[in-house]
């Protein structure tokens, strides 16, 4: 089976193939995956997937309300865990994030439903023969960054957004040869 070019390490394989791509709708989904885009920053994606299970474990498995409430004490707590990113404005921004995510919710009613708008509720499926075209940002990005940092949300600019999009499904990016592009699951 081929897979995208990037998928090269086991969980990397593991996450392309039964995650990457696939529309996700779940609001504890899309705010794992917000978050761990947001941690992203500077670094690779695999050193993320690594980190994945110790941050569900520090992070009271991505309970947003539970993070939105976090004292100064947590974010001393989280400064001194070794299996996550030790950047205290990033775990600060956790905590901004998800309380800009419960203000979003209350808004449009699910965070899901304001997400989605962004692509008029159905995935844009790009038709890239290559990783190499694959880019890194869009308008519709560019819009999406504007509209979440206006909103209160932090660590997000175009290129996070555009791999938050990627991975959340709004985007299906699988390059033309690759075996998963026509399996991703459009009915989760």
């Amino acid at each position: 089976m081929e897979r995208c070019a990037w998928a090269k390490k086991e969980l990397d394989i593991r996450y392309h193939d039964e995650e990457w791509g696939n529309p996700h709708h779940s609001e504890a989904s899309l705010f794992e995956l917000l978050i761990l885009e947001t941690m992203q920053a500077g670094l690779s994606w695999s050193t993320i997937l690594v980190k994945r299970e110790n941050y569900r474990e520090a992070l009271d498995q991505f309970d947003y309300h539970k993070i939105a409430s976090y004292s100064d004490e947590k974010v001393e707590e989280l400064m001194n865990n070794a299996g996550i990113i030790r950047n205290r404005l990033k775990i600060k921004s956790i905590i901004k994030n998800a309380q800009a995510f419960i203000k979003v919710q209350k808004e449009w009613g699910s965070f899901d439903r304001y997400l989605w708008s962004f692509v008029d509720y159905q995935t844009i499926d790009n038709q890239f023969e290559s990783i190499a075209e694959v880019p890194a940002q869009t308008e519709l990005s560019n819009q999406l960054a504007k509209d979440l940092k206006k909103r209160g949300f932090s660590f997000i600019g175009p290129v996070t957004c555009y791999a938050f999009m990627q991975a959340a499904g709004l985007i299906n990016d699988h390059t033309m040869n690759c075996s998963y592009r026509m399996a991703v699951n459009y009915d989760k």
